[in-house]
């Protein structure tokens, strides 16, 4: 699942060409709202919240996840697509440009004042202007005796942290994924968090990893066999010698 950095790059996409531009046409491919017509709307903004995209204007938001397989992609206008017509879920085009949501794991408009509803129950926002790092760790810290690797991944904690950033920041930190959040310093990952996060938002090439997408091979620090092990559905690779248990 995409992680904050890359929805950020996402909207800014989006931004160029959507902002400021008046739709000539909408086809919204989500049968709840296939009637909803978004022709001659002027998209006002279009920002990322953690893991979530809102496009803004007429008073309505535009509301997409990507979840696993989602994507947004932007065409010259009458560009030929690059995946599937069959996986589109929705397209917005301007006079110049076409924007195509695939395979989106939520798909849906609203209010823009009901907006809270989908995107309320957040935690501040590693990538964003309301970004609160005291607040962010002091909402892990409340996560007391649940394993650090569930916590940083729950967005209510702090928005924008996936599986990718989850495997990397307990490498660095020296914290067994399973470790108490009562034993982790919350505040030292969160400023680790927001450092990594803002220094990858501009490159769509991630850096080398540490552990994460390891599984089976040699720690790059120690040379020690790196363990697997599934957390919520998902493999969470770390260094028994440089993350020991406890």
């Amino acid at each position: 699942m995409p992680e904050g950095d890359t929805v950020w790059r996402t909207a800014a996409l989006l931004r160029g060409a959507l902002e400021g531009r008046e739709l000539i046409e909408s086809d919204v491919r989500v049968p709840r709202y296939a009637t909803v017509d978004l022709t001659g709307v002027r998209i006002d903004d279009v920002v990322s919240r953690g893991k979530h995209l809102l496009i803004r204007g007429g008073g309505r938001t535009v509301h997409t996840h990507l979840k696993m397989e989602g994507a947004w992609h932007v065409y010259p206008s009458g560009g030929r697509w690059a995946r599937p017509a069959h996986e589109a879920r929705i397209v917005l085009a301007t006079t110049d440009h076409e924007a195509v949501g695939f395979a989106l794991g939520i798909t849906e408009i609203l209010p823009t004042d009901r907006e809270a509803e989908v995107v309320g129950h957040l935690g501040p926002d590693l990538l964003g202007p309301d970004w609160d790092a005291e607040r962010a760790a002091a909402n892990l810290a409340a996560d007391g005796d649940r394993p650090i690797g569930e916590a940083l991944v729950d967005q209510r904690n702090l928005a924008g942290i996936g599986n990718v950033y989850r495997n990397e920041l307990c490498f660095l930190r020296g914290v067994d994924p399973v470790t108490p959040v009562s034993k982790v310093d919350s505040a030292a990952m969160v400023r680790l968090a927001h450092r990594m996060m803002h220094a990858d938002k501009n490159n769509p090439i991630r850096r080398r990893p540490w552990v994460y997408g390891r599984s089976g091979r040699r720690c790059r620090r120690c040379g020690a066999a790196l363990v697997t092990r599934t957390m919520a559905g998902q493999r969470i690779v770390h260094c028994p010698s440089c993350q020991p248990p406890g």
